[in-house]
C-alpha cells in the first residue's frame, strides 16, 4: 500500500495545488522529506509572511492554496493574517503538524490544542482520527474552502501519520455555488425597474464571483452611480468607468448621507454595512430603499437593514441583467478626475498617488495598506481592471507586503505593486527575502510619514490631545533593510525623482523598494 504522504501529494496534484507555502519547523518534516519534483516549496521567512504569500497567490489563481505551519507557535504566529484571510473569505487549506500520536498524551514539547486555536477565524477546524483518514479531511478542506463563501479551513496532522499506510483516494467534482431565489430576484428587479434613481454599492463578492463585466452590463443597463463600499478587498467595478461613483465611508451617519440621494441602493457581494469609527445615525436616510445580494448568509443575517437574498452573487447580477429593461432616465454625471497636485518638498501623498496613476499602466495590480493614505490612494489611482486591487478587510497591518509576493507569483506577466505605509511595511518586511528567493518583481512603495497616521488621524477624530505614545517610528533606513534582504531600493525625496524611480522600478527584472517621504501632516479621518 502507498502511504499518507504519497497518496495527499496525488491528490493534491488533482486539486491543483502543487505549490505549498510555508515556514517548517520539526513536525512538519515529515511531510516534507522526498518533497515531489513537480511541486514548489514557497518559503516565508516567518508564518504570517507564508500565510499571506498564499493569501495572494490563491486571489491571483482563484484556487484554494496550501498553508504548511509549525504546530502552536507557527499557527499562532499566522493568526493575524489567518484574521485577514477570514474577512477577505480567501479560500486557504491551512495545515499544521501536531505532535506524535504515540505520545501526545503525555503532552510533549510542541503539541498544542491546534483545533481550537484556528477555530474562530477558519470556516472548519479538524484534526483526523486516524491517519489513513488525512487525504480525505484534505479533500473536505479543500471543497469547503471554495464552497461559497469562501474561506479558509485548518487541518491538523500529527507527524507520525505521513508515514502510515493510505488507500488511494481520487478527488471528486464539487459544485461550490448556490443560485439565488428567482422569484426573490424577480422582486428586487421590479424594485430596481420603478426606482427613479438607483445606485449599486459592489464589493469584494461581485469579484469573488467573476462578475465584474457582469457588474458592468447591469449598471449601465440601469444607468445607476456605482459605489465600491468603504473597505473592499477587492475591486467589484472599474473604477475608471463613468458611472463609478467613489468609495463610501466608514462611519454610519456619513454613509448614509452619501447614499441619500438614492431612492433604491442594490448592495452586491458586501456588507450592509462596514463602520470604523462610532458616528450614531441611521444606516440609511428616510425615503431610500435597500435591497442586498449576498453568497454569505452570515452577512445577510447581520444587515442593519433591507431585504437580503442569499446566493451566487454573479449568479443573481446575470439574472438582474436579463430581467431588466433598458431604461430612459438619465445617468449620473461622471466623475471628474482631481486636480493634479503641486510638486513640492516633501511631497505631498496626492502627488505621490497621482504620479503612480500616470506612471503604472493599465493592467497593473495595486496591494493597498497605505492605511492614512488610503483616501488618497483612491482619489488619484483608479483600477479598471479585474484583480487589480487587493487590501485587508479586517484593516490589520502586514498583509499586503507578502500578498503582493504571492500575487506576483501567481501572474508573473501582470505588474505588481504593493503601496503600503512606513508603518505598515515593518510587520511583514521578510517577505522581500521571499520575492528576491522566487523571482517576485514586485514595486513596493513605502509612503514614508514616519509615524503611525492613521492612529493620529484617530487620535484626533476622538479628541483626546497629543499626549499618546507610541505613535511615531522615526527615521527607520529602509532602503538599508531591503538592501540586508536582497532587494534593490532607493529613497525619493524630490518630487521630480519619483516619475523616473518608479519607471526604473517597473523596467526591472526583480523586486524593488521605493521609500518615498512625504509631508507628515495628519490627515482628516473621514476625509
Amino acid at each position: 500500500m502507498a502511504t499518507v504522504r504519497e497518496v495527499t501529494f496525488d491528490l493534491l496534484r488533482d486539486l491543483g495545488m502543487t505549490t505549498v507555502f510555508g515556514n517548517p519547523g520539526s513536525t512538519e518534516l515529515p511531510f516534507l522529506k522526498d518533497f515531489p519534483d513537480d511541486f514548489r516549496y514557497v518559503l516565508g521567512l516567518q508564518e504570517a509572511t507564508a500565510l499571506s504569500m498564499a493569501e495572494g497567490y490563491a486571489q491571483g489563481t482563484g484556487n484554494a492554496a496550501l498553508v504548511n505551519l509549525h504546530t502552536g507557535p507557527g499557527l499562532g504566529n499566522a493568526m493575524g493574517n489567518l484574521v485577514t484571510a477570514w474577512h477577505n473569505k480567501t479560500p486557504l487549506v491551512v495545515t499544521a503538524g501536531q505532535q506524535d500520536r504515540r505520545h501526545i498524551a503525555l503532552e510533549p514539547l510542541l503539541s498544542a490544542n491546534l483545533v481550537e486555536l484556528a477555530k474562530p477565524y477558519v470556516k472548519r477546524s479538524h484534526e483526523p482520527l486516524r491517519a489513513a483518514d488525512v487525504p480525505g479531511e484534505l479533500h473536505r478542506a479543500y471543497h469547503a474552502a471554495m464552497q461559497n463563501p469562501t474561506g479558509p479551513v485548518f487541518v491538523s496532522i500529527p507527524m507520525n501519520d505521513w508515514d502510515a499506510e493510505a488507500e488511494p483516494f481520487a478527488a471528486r467534482e464539487v459544485s461550490h455555488r448556490s443560485a439565488p431565489d428567482p422569484e426573490a430576484l424577480e422582486k428586487v428587479a421590479r424594485a430596481l425597474a420603478g426606482a427613479r434613481r438607483p445606485a449599486i454599492v459592489a464589493g469584494a463578492g461581485v469579484a469573488r464571483a467573476g462578475a465584474f463585466h457582469d457588474a458592468v452590463a447591469l449598471a449601465e443597463k440601469l444607468r445607476a452611480a456605482v459605489w465600491a463600499d468603504p473597505n473592499s478587498s477587492l475591486s467589484g467595478f472599474p473604477r475608471d468607468h463613468p458611472l463609478f461613483a467613489g468609495h463610501l465611508l466608514l462611519a454610519q451617519k456619513r454613509l448614509a448621507e452619501q447614499l441619500s440621494p438614492y431612492d433604491v441602493v442594490l448592495v452586491l457581494g458586501a456588507p450592509v454595512f462596514l463602520y470604523y469609527p462610532y458616528v450614531p445615525g441611521p444606516a440609511v436616510e428616510e425615503g431610500t430603499r435597500l435591497l442586498h445580494v449576498t453568497d454569505d448568509p452570515e452577512e445577510a443575517h447581520r444587515a442593519a437593514v433591507g431585504t437580503s437574498v442569499v446566493g451566487d452573487v454573479g449568479l443573481a447580477v446575470r439574472q438582474l441583467t436579463e430581467l431588466l429593461s433598458g431604461t430612459d432616465r438619465q445617468p449620473p454625471p461622471p466623475w471628474e478626475r482631481p486636480p493634479v497636485p503641486e510638486a513640492a518638498a516633501p511631497m505631498s501623498v496626492d502627488y505621490v498617488m497621482h504620479t503612480l496613476s500616470e506612471v503604472m499602466p493599465e493592467e497593473t495590480a495595486f496591494a493597498d495598506e497605505s492605511a492614512s493614505s488610503k483616501p488618497s490612494f483612491h482619489r488619484y489611482v483608479r483600477p479598471g481592471l479585474p484583480g487589480g486591487y487587493l487590501t485587508s478587510a479586517a484593516g490589520g497591518l502586514g498583509f499586503c507586503l507578502p500578498a503582493s509576493v504571492g500575487l506576483k507569483l501567481a501572474e508573473p506577466g501582470r505588474p505588481v505593486v504593493c503601496v503600503i505605509g512606513d508603518g505598515s511595511v515593518m510587520y511583514s518586511i521578510q517577505a522581500l527575502w521571499s520575492a528576491v528567493r522566487y523571482g517576485a518583481g514586485v514595486i513596493v512603495v513605502v509612503i514614508n510619514n514616519k509615524g503611525y497616521s492613521i492612529l493620529k488621524a484617530f487620535r484626533d477624530t476622538l479628541d483626546i490631545g497629543e499626549n499618546v505614545p507610541g505613535l511615531d517610528v522615526g527615521d527607520v533606513d529602509y532602503v538599508k533593510v531591503a538592501e540586508g534582504l536582497g532587494v534593490p531600493a532607493e529613497r525619493i525625496e524630490a518630487p521630480e525623482a519619483l516619475t523616473a524611480a518608479l519607471k526604473r522600478a517597473l523596467a526591472a527584472d526583480g523586486p524593488r523598494l521605493l521609500d518615498v517621504l512625504v509631508d507628515p501632516a495628519v490627515p482628516k479621518l473621514l476625509g
